[in-house]
């Protein structure tokens, strides 16, 4: 036994030894403008066919090299590329520190490697300030295939369609913003409720992005996809900004830096940023629209291993709405397009949170990373889908109200190893996220001020434990294998305010759903790279579906796969093509007139995704992405299975202009094809076809931006349902289209000031 712990020691000596002496490249990188480490930066050294990506702090690194020279060319989106040449020779490791400048998008630089499946979702965020956005929502729409619409004068959340689905407000794509989650699981509105309108699009810095449930860090609602909105860790300077626009469209951004040059050259940045919005709209009825949001977000780095960020958010809303009319009140002229059945819709809601993160880097390379999360949030909505269905006399108008806490906590440990000789990629995590939900109420009501009955009232405790495991196994440059298996447990509780005798008023439930994925990525050529996604996701469903003994599945299960190609056929050209399906244990439906949403049976998806990407000179790029679909319920007959609202055929896309720091544009359009309405097809919701512009010039430190949206001014309807309603005089309900009508020929100005550092 001794004789076997002498050799244990002597190998971990020679690995040590061999590891001390080995001939290495180690180096950092940092935005020039704000001093802050570049995550996700490309550093590749061509003529090894060697490529390392840069962790959080902005640390990369190559190993077991030979003595020699070699040519780093150290690239990241947004920012110019930096070429260096270097001289390594053993026992001694060369360390290098790059300070990237920013500039225009170089499609050039985009990598097409195994160890990233799809750059794609890097481009999208660069160019966010070449579209029409009004607020943070719409940047979903950067999404290749990801549609969105608004059906409740713009204080509501965006109902969202993706992949042939209809998300409603975000059942089945997982978001986050720096990693807090949006979604509301068991909302008063509906199971997984995003509401993005607390994030101010100017301090969006990216938007990461996948499809699939095949990332063992996304867990619930991750089926259709993921997005995170990862706000600047600083600022390059202040900025003031002002717009104005058709129908009274007022708002005013500040940015400025808390912290002054002697911080930022110690690598510690913090800035506050507000925003103010007011709208009253295109609709008959003025809208009034008022928003708020403030912003207060720090980074700094200690003794170049802890990284700490901390944020403070705000978040007020109110408004009025019109809501989705009947097609037949527009065509018998009782109303315009823009008309209202009950004008007096509308809502109020809230949003306070802060997030803090700590970071560590050992010196194995080992990252260490902690968040811990708090948000506070009330919500009110007042909506009328059906009119006089229900209540001949006062109307069918509900309350949707709630106000809840979440508190959550991530953690994970990342390292580099090697296993048979092969870099392997290790990552583990942990977390919890507890939603506790006080008097979560459905009341019918009358003109907001009058509550006729209470429908549902009680209280909700959902608490949401997770781990897993994530290995990323490189067998050659070109090939990458990536196997993981999430773990999570769910427990619901709900107290029924309303249980009547010898109903129980307190229900239990919990609940254990595994995810593995395993993932394959080969680079066939430096220009050819193809990729196979598989894996299980799930989305919970509602507490109050989930608890007691209902006997339904609380944490339906999705099972995907994809199989992709990223493709450079020029220097200044990128194309992504995957054929994937999607197979779902259980559907939601929309109810409209409840408000609600209720399972039903097992659905399948299929499709195909292109999107193209090309820089036609130094200045003018082009991007477009289409989208196929073919969506259906599996249990159900023939002619019988469509689903309702599932989008089938999505195309975006535009020309930029980025030429002189003065001088930027956009013409960008959007289509979606008819669909099915309901299950038979008998109701077609229609699609539309729309142009957007956006131009500005720059002189010295103001910029000046002209947008417009529905350039064409058509009539298009942006919500669509299937709903049996009945108006005042009528004596009979019908069942038709009810809508939303989409924005008209829309025109906004503005103007920014930049200033200091």
């Amino acid at each position: 036994m001794k004789k076997l712990w002498l050799l244990l020691l002597l190998c971990l000596h020679l690995v040590e030894m061999a590891h001390g002496h080995e001939v290495s490249i180690k180096g950092v990188v940092y935005s020039k403008g704000t001093n802050t480490p570049l995550e996700g930066a490309v550093v590749s050294i061509h003529l090894l066919e060697k490529i390392s990506i840069t962790d959080r702090f902005g640390k990369y690194a190559f190993h077991n090299l030979k003595e020699g020279q070699y040519e780093l060319r150290v690239s990241y989106l947004g920012f110019l590329q930096e070429v260096k040449t270097v001289s390594v020779s053993k026992g001694i490791p060369v360390t290098l520190t790059s300070h990237l400048e920013t500039s225009n998008l170089e499609l050039q630089e985009v990598s097409v490697t195994a160890r990233r499946e799809n750059p794609l979702h890097l481009i999208s965020a660069v160019d966010a300030q070449l579209r029409p956005i009004q607020n943070a929502q719409e940047m979903l729409r950067m999404i290749p295939g990801l549609v969105i619409a608004q059906h409740a004068g713009g204080g509501k959340a965006e109902q969202i369609f993706l992949r042939g689905f209809d998300i409603d407000h975000g059942t089945d794509i997982s978001l986050t913003a720096d990693g807090v989650p949006v979604n509301m699981v068991s909302h008063a509105h509906g199971q997984g409720y995003s509401d993005l309108h607390f994030l101010i699009p100017e301090t969006i810095e990216t938007v990461d992005f996948g499809k699939g449930p095949y990332n063992a860090e996304r867990g619930n609602f991750a089926t259709a996809g993921y997005t995170d909105f990862k706000t600047k860790t600083a600022l390059d300077k202040n900025l003031l900004k002002l717009e104005a626009g058709r129908f009274d469209t007022y708002r005013a951004v500040g940015m400025v830096n808390l912290l002054g040059p002697a911080a930022r050259s110690r690598q510690q940045n913090a800035y506050l940023a507000t925003e103010y919005l007011f709208s009253n709209g295109y609709f008959d009825s003025p809208q009034g629209l008022n928003r708020f949001n403030a912003l207060g977000r720090f980074q700094g780095l200690f003794g170049n291993n802890m990284l700490l960020q901390a944020s403070l958010a705000a978040f007020r809303s109110n408004w009025d709405a019109s809501g989705q009319i009947p097609e037949r009140a527009v065509a018998d002229g009782n109303i315009s397009r823009f008309g209202a059945i009950d004008d007096t819709e509308g809502g109020y809601t809230s949003r306070y949170s802060a997030n803090v993160s700590l970071d560590k880097t050992f010196e194995n390379g080992a990252i260490f990373r902690n968040q811990a999360y708090a948000v506070d949030y009330s919500f009110e909505l007042y909506s009328n889908f059906t009119f006089f269905l229900n209540d001949p006399e006062n109307g069918d108008q509900i309350r949707q109200k709630e106000n809840r806490q979440i508190y959550g906590y991530r953690g994970s440990y990342e390292q580099n190893q090697t296993f048979l000789g092969l870099p392997l990629r290790h990552k583990m995590g942990i977390g919890f996220r507890y939603d506790d939900i006080h008097d979560t109420e459905l009341s019918r009501t009358k003109n907001r001020n009058t509550t006729l009955t209470q429908v549902q009232l009680g209280d909700i405790d959902e608490l949401n434990a997770f781990a897993y495991l994530d290995e990323t196994w490189e067998l050659s440059s070109r090939f990458t294998v990536n196997a993981a298996l999430r773990a999570d447990r769910l427990f619901f509780t709900y107290h029924d305010a309303l249980a009547g005798e010898g109903a129980p008023a307190r229900q239990k439930n919990a609940q254990t759903r595994l995810s593995p994925k395993l993932n394959f990525s080969y680079a066939l050529s430096p220009v050819l790279q193809v990729y196979l996604n598989s894996g299980l996701g799930y989305h919970s469903n509602d507490t109050r579906v989930s608890a007691g003994t209902s006997g339904r599945e609380a944490l339906p299960a999705a099972r995907g796969s994809d199989l992709g190609f990223t493709f450079k056929p020029g220097n200044r050209w990128l194309v992504n093509t995957a054929f994937w399906f999607l197979d779902l244990d259980q559907e939601l439906v929309y109810v409209g007139d409840e408000g609600v949403v209720e399972p039903s049976g097992k659905s399948r998806r299929v499709g195909i995704d292109v999107s193209v990407r090309g820089q036609l000179s130094n200045s003018l790029y082009l991007d477009t992405d289409v989208n196929f679909a073919r969506p259906r319920a599996r249990e159900e007959a023939r002619g019988q299975s469509y689903i309702p609202l599932a989008p089938t055929f999505t195309s975006t896309g535009g020309l930029s202009y980025q030429g002189s720091k003065s001088l930027r544009g956009s013409l960008r359009y959007r289509f979606l094809a008819d669909r099915a309405a309901n299950e038979d097809y008998s109701l077609t919701a229609k699609g539309y076809f729309l142009l957007d512009a956006v131009v500005s010039y720059t002189h010295k430190n103001l910029e000046f931006k002209l947008s417009g949206e529905n350039l064409l001014n058509s009539n298009w309807k942006e919500a669509q349902f299937e709903t049996e309603s009945r108006l005042a005089h009528e004596v009979d309900p019908v069942s038709e289209i009810h809508f939303t009508p989409g924005t008209p020929f829309f025109v906004k100005f503005g103007v920014a000031y930049t200033f200091g550092q």
